[in-house]
């Protein structure tokens, strides 16, 4: 995994324009850049352009992200960033800025102010305790409930009412989001890379 196949170099890679989305699409697993851990209000956001993660902002609530949350590598999502994922059930707090192999279970359809801005659903690829979860349905009500509420107010004190669950989908809907936001990359992000 950790393995660029490419030589070194004086300067530090960028690895959401290098490592591929999917590191195995048959078992459905995902690289996932690691922005920030569960039980934070602290929201961090990759850098595009540099690969750094930076504080984008404080929470303006006391509503912690009940998950860690990333990016995935080469997708770009309708609001203007890489595809979002979420990774549930994380035992031991991941480092952010670090990559992990995340499997998917489904997908978080999300209007946030108007914009399309989805969420992978996902458990940590080769954690034990998550061999039996294969959908996001395997999380139960609570979790489906949860989750809605946390995206569904986390904003509220600063932009009351702009944030809007449109329901949680398969992994047939999740793959095809990661497909349309892989293409989205090849057709608006990667010609204007540069070495």
């Amino acid at each position: 995994m950790a393995n660029l196949n490419q030589p070194p170099s004086k300067s530090t890679p960028n690895l959401l324009h290098i490592l591929n989305a999917f590191t195995d699409e048959t078992k459905l697993v995902v690289n996932t850049i690691v922005e920030l851990n569960s039980n934070t209000i602290n929201k961090y956001e990759l850098i595009t352009e540099t690969g750094h993660l930076k504080l984008d902002r404080v929470g303006y609530s006391s509503l912690a992200y009940p998950f860690a949350y990333g990016c995935i590598p080469k997708t770009w999502d309708e609001d203007g960033d890489p595809l979002d994922i979420e990774i549930v059930s994380v035992t031991e707090p991941l480092i952010p800025g670090s990559i992990v192999e995340a499997r998917i279970i489904g997908v978080m359809k999300f209007d946030d102010g108007g914009e399309v801005d989805d969420k992978i659903i996902a458990v940590l690829s080769d954690d034990k305790r998550m061999e039996h979860i294969k959908t996001f349905e395997d999380l139960g009500p609570h979790w489906i409930k949860e989750t809605t509420y946390y995206w569904e107010h986390y904003k509220d004190l600063k932009k009351p009412g702009t944030c809007k669950v449109n329901g949680f989908l398969g992994l047939e809907e999740a793959i095809k989001v990661i497909e349309d936001c892989e293409m989205r990359y090849k057709k608006d992000i990667e010609p204007n890379l540069i070495d």
